[in-house]
């Protein structure tokens, strides 16, 4: 089981040194969010929001810092942590700079890094690019296996229906393939995980409700001929933390990665972030090292 730990909604001048502290105590990664803006007129509905209008559960000014800028910050101050995004919003993007940005990273961080993506569901997002919302699903579907072609190094290229390269070298490429999660549990979502991807990233459920999700990703992989395949399932529980809990999603459901927050037990923390209080990085410390001493570490033996 490998222990992700999500970064969202963290004061962003306190994500490199909480990047530090996790890389300490041995957690596997962090996971960085995406959005690029929220707009004054939203009239797009958050698929996950728990309010009749379909608002997003964030406030306007809640920060989202550039995934790959910090990324690539976290990991020249750590070693073994690794980092994936949470969901990126890949098709609202130029084919050939994401291409070039996540390449970097991996570098870099000697293949620490893993590219989590989703169709996105802010249309006010693509509009601002200028990029077709209806569309995005199928870019997305072209996109994936772009980007591997576009990592091989040498003489690159890719011809498809939304995206033509001509041959082109994209430096540096990365030595070790770089992995490509599918987001989101619509069929669509995961159908693209099961059929493109090296795993899936889902987001935090009871446990009734991520048993179905995950039935439906293997019965889609068992689709596609990937029975066998090397394939991580990503996903939060919302249950409380215990060894036994995550001992069995491995083995009832199979799940290898699970998204945790060791803070949010915190009550000191979590009224301090719910506050907008600044805080140091330093008062994470106890709850991710008592976290990793009573859950991480049991698990793991």
């Amino acid at each position: 089981m490998k222990f992700w730990c999500a970064s969202a909604f963290m004061d962003t001048r306190q994500l490199v040194k909480v990047a530090t502290i996790l890389d300490e105590m041995g957690y596997h990664g962090m996971m960085v969010s995406d959005h690029l803006v929220y707009p004054k007129h939203l009239v797009s509905k958050y698929p996950y929001s728990p309010h009749e209008d379909g608002r997003p559960i964030w406030e306007p000014s809640a920060s989202w810092p550039d995934p790959w800028v910090l990324i690539g910050a976290m990991s020249a101050v750590t070693t073994r942590l690794h980092f994936n995004t949470n969901i990126y919003v890949a098709p609202h993007r130029p084919l050939v700079q994401l291409a070039k940005e996540v390449s970097t990273a991996a570098v870099l961080s000697s293949n620490r890094v893993a590219l989590g993506v989703g169709a996105g569901w802010m249309k006010e997002e693509f509009d601002l690019q200028g990029v077709e919302f209806s569309t995005r699903g199928k870019r997305l579907n072209e996109m994936i296996p772009a980007l591997r072609a576009l990592w091989k190094g040498g003489w690159v290229e890719w011809h498809g229906d939304f995206f033509d390269v001509p041959s082109c070298m994209i430096e540096p490429h990365p030595d070790v393939a770089i992995g490509i999660y599918g987001g989101g549990h619509t069929d669509a979502a995961l159908k693209r995980a099961a059929k493109y991807c090296d795993g899936w990233i889902g987001n935090a459920y009871p446990w009734d409700e991520a048993a179905t999700h995950v039935g439906k990703l293997k019965s889609f992989l068992h689709e596609f001929g990937r029975d066998n395949d090397d394939f991580d399932i990503i996903c939060g529980l919302y249950a409380l933390p215990s060894p036994d809990l995550y001992r069995r999603a491995e083995e009832e459901l199979g799940i290898t990665g699970t998204l945790c927050m060791p803070w949010a037990l915190d009550q000191n923390v979590s009224k301090g972030e719910m506050s907008g209080l600044i805080q140091s990085a330093e008062v994470y410390r106890p709850s991710i090292e008592k976290y990793a001493e009573e859950i991480l570490s049991q698990v793991q033996n």
